[in-house]
C-alpha cells in the first residue's frame, strides 16, 4: 500500500491520501509521548505500587463495569484471552483485591467484582489519568475539549470496531 494508493476503494470521500498520511507522525508521536512518559506506569504505581498494568487493567474494567464481570466478559474488555485474565484474578484474589460470587444466572458460574481495597486502588489510578489529563487540556477553550472527547471517542470506537473485523470482511470492504 503506497500513499497513493490506500487501499481497493481509495480514503473517504474528502480526505486525500496525504491528509491521511500528515495524521500518522502524529499518532506516532502521541503513541510514543504515553509510552516513554510511563503516565500508565505511573497511574499503576499510584494504585498500588506491587500490582503490575495487567492487575489493575482488571481492576479498572470491574470499575468501569460497576458490576461484577465474568472472566470472558472482562478478557473481552481488556482485549486479552480468558486464561491471562484467569491468573491475574487468581493473584488478584490472594491479594483480597477481588472476590469469585456465584452468578445468579448461572450456579455454575462465578462473577468477579472487586472489594473495597480493589475498587480503592482502580479509583487511585484513574485518578492519576484524569488528572494528568485534565492538566493538559487545562487552557483548551471548553468547545475545544468537548470536540475532542467527541471525536477520540467516536474514532476509537470506529478502530475498535474495524479491528474486530474479521480478516475477510475487512478486506471485503477494502474493495
Amino acid at each position: 500500500m503506497t500513499p497513493e494508493s490506500p487501499g481497493e476503494s481509495g480514503p473517504a470521500p474528502g480526505l486525500s491520501p496525504d491528509d491521511l498520511l500528515a495524521v500518522l507522525p502524529r499518532l506516532t508521536r502521541l503513541n510514543s509521548a504515553f509510552t516513554k512518559g510511563r503516565l500508565v506506569d505511573r497511574a499503576a504505581r499510584d494504585a498500588d505500587p506491587s500490582l503490575d498494568r495487567p492487575a489493575v487493567g482488571v481492576l479498572v474494567s470491574l470499575l468501569a463495569a460497576g458490576e461484577p464481570l465474568r472472566i470472558g466478559e472482562i478478557a473481552d474488555r481488556m482485549q486479552v484471552v480468558g486464561p491471562h485474565v484467569t491468573r491475574q484474578v487468581q493473584a488478584l484474589e490472594k491479594r483480597r483485591l477481588v472476590r469469585r460470587i456465584a452468578d445468579p444466572l448461572d450456579r455454575r458460574a462465578s462473577l468477579i467484582e472487586p472489594t473495597e481495597a480493589g475498587n480503592e486502588a482502580a479509583h487511585r489510578y484513574v485518578a492519576t489519568l484524569v488528572g494528568w489529563f485534565a492538566e493538559v487540556l487545562a487552557d483548551w477553550p471548553r468547545q475545544d475539549r468537548d470536540d475532542l472527547l467527541r471525536l477520540l471517542a467516536r474514532f476509537a470506537d470506529d478502530v475498535a470496531a474495524r479491528l474486530a473485523l474479521p480478516e475477510e470482511e475487512e478486506d471485503a470492504g477494502a474493495s
